[in-house]
């Protein structure tokens, strides 16, 4: 009996939360290679991260001087290409990019998800959309760090008009020396193919594709920031963890979730140090805190306009994040119309602010700026306008 194509993508994802939600991971390379390890699995992952785990890349901070990071969220480069109105909107995202880094003139900047709209990107060259929604950042050679969306490699789907008059547009190839290499045929790009794009052309990005124990998940890593001059001596470390969707469920799964773990208990065995988390999707403590009418105290924003789209289960994460002193803030996207910070345990649970001219909602553009400070050590965050407006000031280490 013959199977349709939506029931084997069913299974497909099915299986794949299914895992998602075990404890023990599975390599998409060595399955079955760790059959020998201990039975408890919390043995198990320590003795396994100490085994891999790498040294966490470092971001220079000048003594004294705050660092400011830029948060640029839901660009959705690509959306509608083939029409007149989507490369105008690309056109636009940059603009506020760059009102925002000439604003703020930030020391570092995250691309917090859905950089590119995938399912509108017929075609391979999903990296060519991603290189642009970069351009800005690093035409003024700011370090920068991106996780995944749901968005940014979404399988293709065919528009309905496109099989009435006047039919399926021409396909058009990229020129040859963009950073497109592969065939013209209508096949999106992975995300460890994009991961994989942005880390080999540009030396400006701090990404990094994470364990290969967390796959299908890609985007997992930390970075730290150090003096300059005292580069042991961490003064924060930034969290990055890839919330799914797109091409698998959206969710942080059980195995990120122990990765997190052990590695702060790592780095940061004391908690001396504050963290801040970044991913896309908000989780569903981002639901319980979630005002009910516009933005009230203790929360502090602007724009209160749907309700929160959580991820699709909660798998340990938050849990861990409420026990540890040292996170002091989790910031998400997603969500176009929600600009607020809330108060959640002992931590605050952040929206940024809808970046790009893609994306459904016309509620006016903006990016989310953190600033850390050392002396007296403070973290505060506010939201920088397309019209040079600053609002939302709020203190995160209070």
């Amino acid at each position: 009996m013959a199977v349709s194509p939506a029931a084997v993508r069913a299974l497909i994802l099915s299986f794949t939360f299914l895992l998602f939600l075990n404890l023990r991971p599975i390599s998409p390379t060595k399955v079955g290679s760790d059959s020998g390890a201990p039975g408890c699995d919390g043995d198990y992952y320590q003795e396994k991260f100490r085994r891999r785990a790498s040294p966490e890349k470092r971001l220079p901070a000048r003594q004294g001087s705050p660092f400011k990071i830029a948060l640029f969220a839901d660009l959705h480069f690509g959306e509608d290409a083939w029409t007149d109105w989507g490369p105008r909107q690309d056109v636009n995202s940059v603009q506020v990019m760059s009102t925002v880094l000439d604003d703020e003139v930030p020391d570092f900047v995250v691309y917090l998800g859905d950089v590119i709209t995938a399912n509108n990107i017929p075609i391979a060259n999903a990296s060519s959309y991603w290189d642009q929604a970069l351009s800005p950042t690093r035409s003024r050679g700011i370090p920068f760090a991106s996780v995944f969306g749901n968005h940014d490699d979404a399988p293709f789907v065919w528009p309905l008009e496109w099989f009435s008059a006047p039919g399926i547009p021409l396909i058009h190839c990229p020129v040859a020396n963009s950073s497109f290499s592969g065939d013209c045929s209508f096949r999106g790009t992975q995300r460890l193919q994009l991961m994989k794009n942005e880390i080999e052309q540009n030396a400006l990005s701090y990404s990094s594709k994470g364990p290969e124990d967390l796959w299908p998940s890609i985007s997992n890593y930390v970075l730290q920031i150090s003096i300059t001059d005292n580069p042991q001596s961490p003064v924060a470390y930034l969290y990055f963890l890839d919330s799914g969707g797109g091409s698998y469920p959206e969710v942080i799964s059980k195995a990120q979730s122990e990765w997190f773990n052990n590695r702060s208990l790592q780095i940061n065995p004391d908690s001396r140090v504050p963290e801040l988390i970044f991913w896309h999707i908000p989780s569903k403590a981002y639901e319980k805190v979630a005002p009910w009418i516009g933005v009230r105290k203790p929360c502090v924003g602007s724009i209160n306009k749907e309700t929160v789209a959580s991820q699709e289960a909660e798998a340990g994460i938050m849990e861990i994040l409420e026990k540890r002193p040292s996170v002091k803030a989790v910031f998400v996207g997603h969500n176009h119309g929600l600009d607020w910070c809330c108060p959640y345990k002992k931590l605050w649970l952040c929206f940024a602010r809808h970046t790009g001219y893609g994306g459904y909602g016309n509620w006016a553009r903006g990016a989310r700026i953190i600033e850390i400070n050392q002396h007296p050590f403070s973290i505060k965050s506010w939201i920088r306008m397309e019209n040079h407006d600053v609002h939302s000031e709020v203190h995160l280490s209070s």
